[in-house]
């Protein structure tokens, strides 16, 4: 698990492991505390990291069975995404959930056929540029929803969370690296 963020107050509404008691901690630690709460036989690595340019070789990915990109910033995931392709490691990215309010518009399929969203557009257009041919994405056929109240005092739209959306679209992910992998088994 890689991950900088520390857990906030904004993160309750739709993060597993946020509540009052771990708001302030590392994520990744908190997410690693709670598998190994789980299973204790895991062996889980975190790193409170951000990916970038500067850290990406850090990984290597070959020790990977499957990865699972589910950032939010366009440069990481394009880092991720193509050290994957190139290392031909199976990767499964998750597209924007933000402004989504029906789960049930949830799709898996190749960002190339994507549509309606917003973060696989500008995937899309970026990962031509690199010669990804090929990206599992779980995105949603929604319309972004807007609501008068969602803009910043410059006007701009700001991207909100609904509890349920993300969670089906982490639950949707899941249910297919399983089933990925063992089609490969």
């Amino acid at each position: 698990m890689v991950d900088s963020d520390k857990v906030d107050i904004t993160n309750i509404n739709r993060q597993l492991i946020a509540d009052d008691t771990t708001v302030g901690k590392f994520k990744t630690q908190v997410m690693k505390e709670r598998l190994l709460n789980i299973n204790p036989d895991l062996k889980v690595t975190s790193y409170n990291t951000f990916v970038s340019k500067e850290n990406i070789d850090q990984f290597d990915f070959l020790n990977y069975n499957y990865v699972v990109d589910a950032i939010d910033t366009v440069t990481s995931k394009l880092l991720i995404v193509q050290k994957a392709y190139e290392n031909k490691v199976n990767i499964i990215s998750s597209m924007g959930t933000a402004n989504k309010i029906d789960p049930l518009m949830l799709r898996v399929d190749d960002i190339y056929k994507t549509h309606e969203c917003p973060l696989a557009r500008v995937m899309r257009r970026e990962l031509k540029k690199r010669f990804v041919k090929h990206l599992k994405v779980v995105y949603s056929i929604e319309k972004p929803v807007y609501t008068a109240k969602e803009h910043d005092i410059n006007g701009k739209k700001i991207n909100a969370s609904i509890s349920f959306v993300p969670s089906v679209a982490g639950l949707i992910i899941g249910g297919q690296v399983i089933r990925d992998i063992l089609k490969q088994n």
